[in-house]
Parts: structure tokens; sequence; C-alpha cells
């Protein structure tokens, strides 16, 4: 599904703004605990700069672009998705100041920062500098920033659950053999999801019984592993854990990447803590396997209905892939 425009820009500006979201992805999750940004500078509908927050917050996406743009940033579009930040650091300035410095004719933001040190501060200092500043609250650049925002608004990391399922609904097996599934291409699209996210979380029987890697095997993004953690209340050797989906809160991430099995899966969903939901369905039948979800609470049928909204789907070889965001 396509977002809709934000209704105070006009369709070129959306298709920059959305540009500049996709080029944040760059930065996740390297940029942790920073927000991931993506930042465009556009003069006579040409791209002359970009820029996207370096490993560890900075430099900010904008001081990036504007570094590269240098005097050719004065009266360019600068197409930014989250809010300039206010307040000058150790590590750096404040980009609100580098902008209004630069002086370009505009800057279009694609959401506000709930960081009470810049929230609307640096907005007001580019208008107070002359340049006209748009916040569009633009859906493309919220979702580039959902970890961020859920840390920032919920005290938590941003959860997918994975499932991959075969087409009755089976993780595995009834003995609990489950490799493979689903085919080589879903398979590498699971390790590009990972390498997008700061942990991964398996419950302990998966961990005991299977003992996996829980690393990105892609060529060049090995060094993008995440952080291990199981939900137990054992040891688990090799990795960090919590003992309840509540406790999600101490992991150190913006973006939880969370791997079954079917009593983890259902643990947090029971939770509500899962705002992401990421379905690999193999165009196979087990039959009497096992379940891919246990029991997570639902009263009754109407509660099921309105959660969940579908926001991609591809196909990836002969398998599915859909992905659908948890509607608060």
């Amino acid at each position: 599904m396509t977002p809709p425009t934000p209704s105070n820009l006009g369709s070129n500006d959306a298709r920059w703004l959305a540009a500049a979201a996709r080029l944040a992805l760059r930065a996740r999750p390297a940029s942790n605990p920073n927000p991931g940004v993506g930042c465009l500078i556009v003069k006579q509908g040409r791209v002359i700069a970009r820029g996207w927050t370096q490993a560890r917050g900075r430099p900010h996406a904008e001081a990036m672009a504007l570094e590269l743009a240098g005097d050719d940033a004065r009266g360019a579009d600068v197409f930014v998705t989250l809010e300039p930040c206010a307040h000058v650091s150790q590590r750096g300035p404040a980009c609100a100041d580098l902008l209004a410095a630069a002086a370009p004719a505009r800057v279009i933001v694609g959401a506000s920062d709930p960081d009470p040190r810049t929230a609307g501060k640096g907005i007001e200092r580019l208008r107070a500098a002359g340049i006209e500043a748009i916040l569009a609250q633009d859906p493309h650049s919220a979702d580039s920033l959902s970890g961020y925002l859920t840390r920032a608004r919920r005290d938590r990391p941003h959860v997918t659950l994975k499932l991959a399922l075969s087409l009755d609904g089976c993780i595995a097996m009834a003995d609990g053999s489950s490799q493979w599934i689903t085919g080589e291409a879903a398979r590498a699209h699971v390790h590009s999801r990972r390498a997008l996210a700061d942990a991964i979380l398996v419950g302990g029987g998966t961990w005991r019984a299977d003992t996996p890697r829980l690393d990105v095997r892609l060529p060049g993004l090995e060094t993008r592993s995440p952080q291990r953690w199981v939900l137990t209340s054992q040891e688990a050797p090799g990795a960090r854990t919590i003992a309840a989906p509540a406790e999600i809160a101490r992991i150190p991430a913006q973006y939880l990447y969370v791997e079954g099995g079917a009593r983890t899966a259902a643990s947090f969903l029971e939770a509500d803590l899962v705002d992401r939901l990421e379905i690999y369905r193999a165009p196979i039948l087990i039959g009497g396997g096992i379940p891919a979800l246990q029991d997570f609470g639902l009263g009754e049928l109407a509660q099921a209905h309105g959660r969940w909204q579908p926001v991609e789907r591809r196909n990836l070889g002969p398998d599915t892939f859909e992905a659908f965001a948890r509607t608060r």
C-alpha cells in the first residue's frame, strides 16, 4: 500500500521526501542511539547533495549533505525526514543552525522530533532565519524513523515479529524439524531484515534446541549482525536474556526482530508489543505440524479485526512475503 501524500505538499515535494526516507535506511541500525535520518538537497529539480546519519549518530544527515553541497545549498530545497536538531552537542553543532547559515530557500521536514531539546524549536529557528520551513507529517518519514519514535514515545524498541509458514499455518513438522520451509530467496530476504535490526530475539526452546547463529550471512553485510537476545528464565550462553516480553525496554535497541517459535510469538502478541508482522509463506502443506501461534488471549473474533494493516507484499521465488503494521 502507498501512504497518502501529506496535504500540505505538492506531488514533487512528496516524492523527494519519500526518497529521503528510503535513503535513511542506510543509517539503520548503526546510528543507534540517534535516529537514522535521511536528507536530500535539491536545486532546479536535481539532487546536488545527500546525507544520512553516520555510525554512532554523527555526523547528522543534514551536516553531511550541507558539507557536500557547499555554497550551492543557498536557495535550494532541503528535504529531511526528521526535524533538524536545535541543541548543540559536544559532538557537533545544531543542524538548525547549520541550515540557517546555509540559507536554503525551503526546508521540508518529514516528522517532528519528540526530543524536548528540539521539538518545534528546530523549525522555529529556521523560520526566524527567514527560511520557509514546512512540517509535512509524512508517513514515509515516520515509518523510516519507527524505531526512534517508538523508543521515544513508548520507552521500548520497535518490534517486528517474523513468521515463516506453510500454507496451512505450520512453522515446523510435528517432530520440530523446520529446515527449510521457505526457499533460498526468502531466507536471503530474512537476512536483509536482520541487518536492519539492532537486536534479534528467540525463545529459550528455540535457543536450546537449535543453537541458532542469529547473524547476517549476506556478502558485505556480515558486520550488521544484531545483538542476540533470548526470552528465557534460564541462562543462554552466547546471548543476553530477558524473562518476559515486558522487559524489552532493557534491550538497548531501536529495532527488535523477533523470530519464533510459537510460544514466543504468542507471548509478544498477548502483550500487544508487536508493531510489525512479517510473514513468509511457502507453497507447501504440512498437515499435523506445529502451528505458528499458541493461544494469545483473544477473547472473541471481533477483537481480531482492525488490528493489522497490510503495508507490503512481494514474491520471493516460489514464496510470498507480506508485512502488516499494527494499527493503534
